[in-house]
């Protein structure tokens, strides 16, 4: 297949038609403004489309090596516990959802041997979900970055790698651990242009039974993306918001870019330290 003609000259003329949209390429890695030969695409674009598809494949199949990333995150000093889903491999992962929602025995067993002293306050759960790749690339900078804004309080923050785990899993997690808020880090579903895009799901006292609607969503977490910093940003002002309020999810609206998240964040420090908060004004 090619995308040049050969003229009675004997010099190779391209056949490219250059799509007018082209110039709108700078603004987005989603395939617009590809081009055409005659009624086709142009080769290059073909096999970037293959390749594409590959990588994105290979994100929901790799698995996650848990022991690598549990002795990264201790090295940057995270206590790390690990747990796995009653989805016992990945295949059966990818074809029971159900399975991936709560937590195997063994597991249970596990954080009812780890269960805190004091139950924290926001619990972090790291779980493969469908791009291992994109927890490896992406959990350790966002964790640290969520640590270096958090509260004094929060700094400390637990960590749960859970894998085989589907979003639902978070709740399972932080009812054992009796959590006030959990924030689930996961690997989100592969786009062709964006193999490794993280989410975070955070959830308002996590227990059984919990809806996809008591939940609020940041998605798209990677540096061509919603960046590390404005991520954790994000993460904990729905994070004081919801201890405050009490709620998560469609009660909870995302105003974190409003000028007085900063009033907000010096009300919870008063709650937590035990001292009367201070009103906000909007």
């Amino acid at each position: 297949m090619s995308d040049a003609k050969q003229t009675n000259a004997g010099s190779t003329e391209t056949a490219l038609s250059v799509d007018p949209w082209q110039q709108l390429k700078r603004f987005t890695r989603a395939r617009i403004a590809l081009g055409r030969v005659g009624s086709s695409l142009p080769t290059k674009e073909v096999l970037a489309f293959g390749m594409a598809h590959a990588v994105a494949r290979d994100a929901v199949h790799r698995a996650l090596d848990a022991d690598a990333l549990g002795g990264t995150l201790r090295a940057a000093g995270f206590p790390v516990c690990q747990v796995h889903s009653r989805a016992a491999d990945r295949a059966t992962y990818l074809l029971r959802p159900d399975l991936g929602r709560r937590l195997d025995e063994a597991s249970l067993e596990t954080l009812d041997g780890v269960r805190l002293a004091t139950p924290p306050e926001l619990l972090i759960v790291v779980g493969d979900g469908l791009s291992s790749l994109a927890v490896e690339r992406h959990a350790l900078p966002l964790l640290q970055a969520i640590r270096d804004a958090a509260p004094t309080a929060w700094r400390a923050l637990p960590v749960v790698i859970a894998r085989q785990a589907r979003v639902a899993i978070g709740d399972d997690i932080g009812a054992a651990l009796n959590a006030r808020l959990v924030a689930m880090l996961i690997g989100e579903r592969p786009g062709l242009s964006s193999p490794d895009s993280l989410g975070i799901y955070l959830t308002y006292e996590p227990q059984l039974g919990r809806q996809d609607a008591e939940r609020n969503c940041i998605s798209n977490v990677r540096p061509e993306g919603l960046g590390y910093a404005d991520a954790a940003r994000k993460v904990l002002w729905l994070a004081r918001e919801a201890s405050l309020l009490q709620r998560s999810g469609v009660m909870l609206k995302d105003e974190s870019d409003m000028n007085y998240s900063n009033q907000v964040a010096e009300r919870l420090d008063g709650v937590l330290q035990g001292t009367k908060p201070a009103a906000v004004s909007s």
